[in-house]
């Protein structure tokens, strides 16, 4: 799953800035119980607007503002709920033929693909991506600069191939990533804008394991997603002794996250030289907490003033976070071409009509 964890957390790390994104994720899974063996949902700027999987067999909206874009086509759920139905099959068979071409036979084995568009709404700039992958490590990648395949296994260059050869499919993905995705990125983002543009500051709090542990600024209840936070001495950003963690979602869709400072060489009459600096964008003024021992939660008897009662566990808050992480990334939806058995059949619509998920569904 690492692939597309990094890929969901791509923008984090980038410069903050108004960047929205569309993605798409596929998900097929072989020996998972209690699992469906086909998952597919859509992320319009990480915020989950559209759900289909193999168990209910139908393609539902994740957010109330989605509504609009059946008021805009009334058939816009029926149509992908059949055609994420002719996807599952596709998707299945594929999972099959992966496990031939890496000499597997039982065990757990998840196929998945993300794809989808990042749109700069102040530059006009549009980045596109089409990945797949098979047993949590990379399997293709299109680059959209050379509309080839990529592929770091051997078991993916004959579909590398094959795929490489049709250029027709090449131009289909290249005008999808670049034009019809943005435009639909752009429909969304419309449609959710009093939600998907909102603000809303976090809490932050200074947490502590031990008294010989680092200091974690750790800040909650943040949205967007696209944060920035950094521990800075006398005004200087700091680099060294400090430890960034990952941006992980809330239950209520919100997020958090922290970043530690290892005070061990700092002796206590410097700790007021500390700040830990909040950043969220599209918000001008930063959250500044002012580094000061008596303000830190921490488990270990007496430290400042507050007891182990107060202590939210951050191990746990982590492993929620990575695990609320791992439920999108076992997620997926729909794709571009079908192929089955020799038969070959496209599908072309002109842009105005609702069919953001009517891609290709493609037979590895």
């Amino acid at each position: 799953m690492k692939l597309f964890i990094f890929l969901l957390l791509l923008e984090i790390h980038g410069t903050v800035g108004l960047t929205h994104s569309l993605r798409y994720f596929y998900t097929s899974s072989s020996g998972v119980s209690n699992f469906p063996e086909f998952v597919a949902v859509g992320l319009v700027d990480d915020v989950q607007m559209i759900h289909y999987d193999s168990k209910t067999e139908k393609a539902e909206f994740k957010q109330q503002w989605m509504e609009k874009a059946a008021e805009d086509d009334p058939e816009y759920l029926s149509r992908q709920t059949n055609r994420l139905m002719n996807t599952q099959q596709v998707f299945k068979g594929n999972i099959d033929t992966l496990k031939q071409r890496f000499n597997q036979t039982g065990g757990v084995h998840i196929n998945q693909m993300m794809y989808g568009c990042e749109w700069d709404d102040e530059t006009a700039e549009v980045n596109g991506y089409h990945y797949y992958g098979y047993d949590g490590e990379d399997f293709l990648s299109f680059d959209l600069k050379t509309e080839t395949w990529i592929t770091p296994v051997m078991q993916a260059v004959i579909t590398k191939h094959e795929w490489d050869s049709d250029r027709s499919l090449s131009g289909d993905l290249r005008n999808y990533l670049s034009k019809l995705c943005p435009e639909w990125l752009k429909k969304y983002v419309n449609y959710g804008r009093s939600s998907l543009m909102r603000t809303e500051l976090p809490s932050v709090s200074l947490l502590q394991k031990s008294s010989s542990s680092a200091i974690s600024c750790h800040a909650t209840g943040f949205y967007p997603n696209r944060a920035e936070m950094v521990w800075k001495k006398d005004g200087v950003e700091l680099h060294e002794g400090v430890n960034k963690g990952e941006i992980l979602p809330n239950h209520d869709g919100t997020s958090q996250m922290s970043v530690d400072l290892d005070l061990s060489s700092v002796t206590p009459e410097d700790w007021d030289r500390y700040r830990c600096v909040f950043q969220l964008s599209g918000v001008n003024e930063d959250i500044v907490t002012r580094l000061d021992k008596a303000a830190i939660r921490t488990n270990e008897g007496k430290i400042g003033k507050r007891s182990s009662s107060v202590f939210p566990a951050g191990v746990v808050v982590r492993i929620m976070g990575i695990l609320l992480l791992l439920t999108v990334c076992f997620s997926a939806v729909f794709i571009w071409r079908r192929k089955y058995k020799g038969e070959k059949y496209e599908t072309h619509l002109p842009p105005t009509c609702f069919q953001d998920l009517d891609v290709y569904a493609l037979i590895i």
